[in-house]
């Protein structure tokens, strides 16, 4: 996005945000960029999901998603709604591109889009909280941080994405039609890398070497 906001000629950009990512310095000040040289943004992969079966490793709610669904129930709207809501309330996104597979999930973001009660400092805070504390189940897809501490050899950050479209969206069949373009030996490289290196650089601190095992054990 900040090489963007330089060329002169880029007219749109559509690109992961979401309120983990929104937050992050670099990404504040390519949102800006953009804003001044009249590019307009979408944001796409705004509910941010897990990859890999996370919550297996810390239960299947975390006291802060609890706090967060309830405090966020009680106002009218669910979590999911909260996290287009804190999207749309930063003026330069000019819109949201969301998955609607079916009607109930195309009128909750609906209902979200006609809601204009902005989110309260405290929700925010649940946001902030909520996404520290589970970041370890989120790749960011800053795949060259990672991908380089094992020479290349391991396309890390699809595999992932394949572990985020089954266990975070429930897509098994979009995860099997990317799982299926990967290298065929894959399997045997990732089993013999040592992933210490990747993980010690990993910004999430996501437990690469189990979650990539995990994933090709599940579609292989």
């Amino acid at each position: 996005m900040l090489a963007a906001a330089e060329l002169g000629w880029i007219d749109g950009i559509m690109m992961s945000y979401n309120y983990r990512l929104m937050v992050k310095d670099k990404m504040k000040r390519a949102v800006d960029a953009c804003m001044k040289a009249g590019i307009g943004l979408t944001a796409m992969k705004t509910q941010a999901a897990f990859t890999a079966n996370f919550y297996a490793s810390i239960g299947s709610e975390t006291d802060s998603a609890l706090q967060m669904t309830e405090s966020f129930m009680k106002e009218g709207y669910t979590a999911e709604q909260a996290k287009l809501k804190v999207v749309w309330e930063n003026p330069h996104i000019a819109s949201i591109c969301s998955a609607m597979p079916n009607m109930t999930i195309l009128q909750a973001n609906a209902a979200a889009a006609m809601n204009k009660e902005k989110l309260s400092a405290q929700h925010r805070h649940l946001l902030d909280q909520y996404a520290c504390r589970t970041s370890p189940g989120y790749c960011a897809g800053c795949a060259d941080i990672c991908e380089s501490a094992v020479d290349y050899r391991i396309p890390i950050s699809d595999i992932l994405r394949c572990s985020m479209y089954h266990f975070g969206y429930g897509d098994r069949e979009k995860a099997l039609d990317l799982f299926r373009t990967l290298p065929m030996d894959m399997k045997t490289n990732c089993l013999k890398t040592d992933f210490s290196a990747a993980e010690s650089r990993c910004p999430q601190k996501i437990q690469i070497g189990r979650l990539l095992k995990t994933t090709i054990e599940e579609f292989a």
